[in-house]
């Protein structure tokens, strides 16, 4: 933990950039596992003669431990320390991705997707919180924009590095390499964080009492379970029209959690999430921007990857190449907008969001020129990356002001609940705007499939956008140091 002065002011760890090191590689190494696996499906379909189901599963199975665990794993490195938390996820994630690689069949490779996403749930709070423990005002802002550009170029180069060793080894070996290059990178982090994270590497907290150290176990399992009824219908796209009574089902597991958190911390325990948090408009504005803008633009790059291969027949390296800008203007975007967010609060929020209306409108644009005049589809480049741009400006930011007024000793749960509503958007948004256009082309061609999915996730930016103004005009405070 950052040490503290004689006078009990806020001195800042020495070692704190090196541990933001740390945390970045795992980062990248989760991210780049996620978006690599969307270009090579074909080749472990053909690999392992795997069904459409099994391959669903390799992508399900992973969401949804990830989005099941990230409240309780937060929750867990508040009481027990961040440090062994994050080791432990890393070295999750680590183990199954060797396993992936060497899966026999597909029922093994879907369980190692498992235990990954169980994995990268654990380590993506723990890196949260210790960004909130380690950094305080300017500085914070800085290291989320340096966690945003990991995001932007991880993100990026997973398509590309997918293809470029499908390419090298051939489809048989090559898809294996795709997990197993996860390896080497784990292992470097386990080893850095053992040897830069400070010692002890719980989360000590002055006057701390044994209520600090409540877990709330039924709490855990509530919100566990809210979460897998919510997810589970977006996230499989088999489900029959049954299955969706697990939405209700969801909502009410969620009622009953909330209603347990409020008797809990009535009997002097401390809950899992302290309801409080989401009386402090900073915290749940920001969760409400987060989740629907990824609501909205997640579906984006779904659509042009779709677009580009079975709309033009192009390649999955070609439809990873025309995203690639994008995503490296975000990288860009991203570190600028944590070295500003102190300074200009919201407003970069507004402009994001602005930037990415501009995208959106444009990209239609030029799909409907490629298709009416021939227009090359490369125009793309330059529309994708206000799109790209708008990711940095909107994502970092927002995180920034919306843990500001966060107590540290709620940090990576309260984080975790950030990132869950990021979750349940990125899901629903898939599930709807995928679906709508996928209905859409049943009848018509990709150019209006896709125009008709812009156009939806543009409606959704543009409410994002009023939420962000609103907020703006009430004044959310920007960022400062809490206890």
């Amino acid at each position: 933990m950052s040490p503290q002065s004689a006078t009990g002011d806020y001195v800042p760890d020495p070692g704190r950039w090196r541990i933001l090191a740390v945390l970045l590689v795992a980062i990248f190494m989760s991210l780049v596992g996620v978006s690599i696996i969307n270009v090579v499906l074909p080749a472990i379909q053909v690999g392992l003669d795997a069904s459409e189901t099994d391959l669903q599963w390799a992508l399900t199975g992973y969401a949804l431990t990830f989005g099941v665990v990230l409240v309780a794993a937060g929750r867990a490195g508040d009481v027990f320390g961040r440090g062994p938390l994050f080791i432990v996820g890393v070295a999750l994630f680590t183990l199954s991705s060797v396993a992936a690689g060497l899966a026999p069949d597909p029922a093994s490779l879907n369980i190692a997707r498992v235990v990954q996403g169980l994995g990268s749930g654990l380590l993506n709070p723990q890196a949260v919180g210790m960004i909130q423990q380690y950094f305080r005002g300017a500085e914070r802002g800085r290291a989320y924009g340096a966690l945003g550009s990991v995001v932007g170029v991880s993100v990026a180069i997973g398509p590309v590095l997918g293809g470029l060793i499908i390419a090298l080894l051939g489809e048989g070996p090559g898809w294996r390499w795709t997990f197993l290059v996860n390896v080497p990178v784990g292992v470097v982090a386990i080893v850095l964080a053992l040897r830069w994270f400070p010692r002890p590497m719980r989360t000590p907290r002055a006057g701390a009492e044994a209520t600090d150290r409540d877990l709330d176990p039924v709490g855990a399992v509530l919100l566990g379970l809210a979460m897998l009824a919510l997810l589970l219908p977006f996230v499989e796209r088999d489900m029959d029209a049954a299955g969706w009574l697990l939405v209700p089902a969801g909502l009410g597991l969620l009622g009953l959690w909330v209603w347990w958190e409020r008797r809990y911390q009535r009997r002097g325990r401390a809950p899992m999430v302290d309801l409080a948090l989401f009386r402090v408009r900073s915290f749940s504005v920001g969760t409400l921007i987060a989740g629907l803008y990824f609501m909205g633009v997640t579906s984006v790059w779904v659509l042009v990857a779709m677009y580009v291969q079975s709309g033009l027949g192009r390649s999955a390296l070609e439809a990873g190449l025309i995203g690639l800008p994008a995503a490296m203007l975000s990288a860009v975007s991203s570190n600028w907008a944590g070295k500003h967010v102190t300074r200009l609060g919201g407003k970069i929020l507004v402009a994001g969001l602005g930037s990415a209306v501009i995208g959106l409108v444009g990209s239609i644009i030029v799909v409907q020129l490629e298709a009416s005049s021939g227009l090359s589809v490369w125009w793309l480049l330059l529309t994708l990356g206000f799109i790209g741009t708008a990711q940095g400006m909107v994502i970092t930011p927002n995180q920034t002001l919306t843990l500001s007024e966060v107590p540290l000793s709620y940090s990576g749960s309260a984080g975790g609940v950030l990132q869950t509503g990021q979750r349940l958007g990125t899901a629903a948004g898939l599930a709807v705007i995928t679906g709508v256009a996928f209905s859409v082309l049943a009848d018509a061609d990709w150019t209006t499939a896709f125009s008709v999915g812009f156009a939806m996730t543009t409606a959704m930016v543009l409410v994002t956008m009023l939420v962000a103004v609103w907020d703006l005009r009430r004044g959310r405070p920007r960022p400062r140091l809490r206890p």
